[in-house]
C-alpha cells in the first residue's frame, strides 16, 4: 500500500474501535481510555501536523500528561523523521503488528456459528475468560460497545457454553475483523477457522467487499490462518513510548 491507502485504511480502522475520548491535531488522531490497550491509548500520526514535527510530539505529549496517561505513537508505515524524533526522546518500539488485508472471499457462515449484531453475553464471557487483566478486559469490552453499525458478533457454543468469539465492523468496503478469542481448552479444533468464516460472510451481506485485521508479528498460528482466507500483509506498525 502506498501511503494514501495506509492513511486511508488507518482512519476506518480507528472509527471501527473507539476509544473513550478522542481528539486530534490537524490530522493526527489522538486516543485514550484507561491506559491499557495500545491501539485505544495512542496517537495515530497520519499526514503531516499543523506544527513543526518537535512541536506536535510536544503537543501530543501534553494532551496525554493531561490525562495522566504516557505517551504514545502507533505510526503505520516508514516514518523516518518521527522514529528519528522519537528515538531522540527516549522512545521505543515495541509489539510488532501486521495489518492485514484481503478480498473477502465467498464463504458461507457455518452452522455452529451464531451472529448477532450486538455484544451479548456469549461474546463477553469468552472475552473476559481469556483476559488476565481485569481492568484491560473492561478497557476493551467498552470499545466493542461503541463499535457502530453495520457490525457483526459470532459465537460458538459447545453443550450451551459458549467457547469461541470474534467480531466485525462494517464501512464502506472495509470490514475490520477483531476480538478474535478461543478458550484455551477449543484451541486447535477449528473454532477460529469458522468463526470468521462467519465473520467473511456478515461482512459481505452488509455490503463489504473487502476486509482487515491487525496481529501481533509473532503470532505464526494466527496469521496462518488468515492466509487461508486470502489475508496477506499490507503494512506494519509498532507502538513506540518510553516504557
Amino acid at each position: 500500500m502506498d501511503a494514501g491507502e495506509i492513511e486511508t485504511l488507518e482512519r476506518i480502522a480507528d472509527r471501527a474501535w473507539p476509544a473513550a475520548e478522542r481528539s486530534s491535531l490537524g490530522p493526527w488522531i489522538l486516543n485514550a481510555s484507561a491506559g491499557w490497550s495500545g491501539r485505544l491509548n495512542a496517537c495515530w500520526p497520519l499526514g503531516a501536523p499543523p506544527l513543526p514535527l518537535a512541536e506536535a510530539v510536544d503537543a501530543v505529549e501534553a494532551w496525554y500528561a493531561a490525562r495522566r496517561l504516557p505517551a504514545m505513537f502507533k505510526p503505520a508505515g516508514p516514518l523516518p523523521a518521527l522514529e528519528a524524533e522519537l528515538t531522540a526522546r527516549g522512545y521505543r518500539a515495541r509489539t510488532p503488528t501486521l495489518m492485514m488485508a484481503a478480498d473477502i472471499p465467498d464463504v458461507a457462515r457455518p452452522e455452529r456459528v451464531a451472529v448477532a449484531d450486538t455484544v451479548g453475553a456469549a461474546f463477553e464471557q469468552v472475552f473476559l475468560g481469556t483476559q488476565d487483566n481485569a481492568d484491560d478486559a473492561a478497557e476493551r469490552m467498552g470499545a466493542f460497545h461503541r463499535v457502530g453499525r453495520p457490525r457483526v458478533f459470532a459465537s460458538i457454543e459447545v453443550d450451551g457454553a459458549p467457547v469461541a468469539i470474534g467480531g466485525s465492523a462494517v464501512e464502506g468496503d472495509w470490514a475490520g475483523v477483531f476480538g478474535m478469542r478461543t478458550l484455551a481448552g477449543w484451541r486447535r479444533q477449528g473454532l477460529a477457522r469458522d468463526i470468521v468464516a462467519a465473520l467473511m460472510a456478515g461482512a459481505k451481506a452488509a455490503g463489504a467487499t473487502k476486509a482487515y485485521l491487525q496481529v501481533e508479528a509473532p503470532n505464526a498460528p494466527a496469521i496462518a490462518l488468515y492466509e487461508r482466507f486470502g489475508f496477506r500483509t499490507a503494512f506494519g506498525y509498532s507502538y513506540w513510548d518510553q516504557t
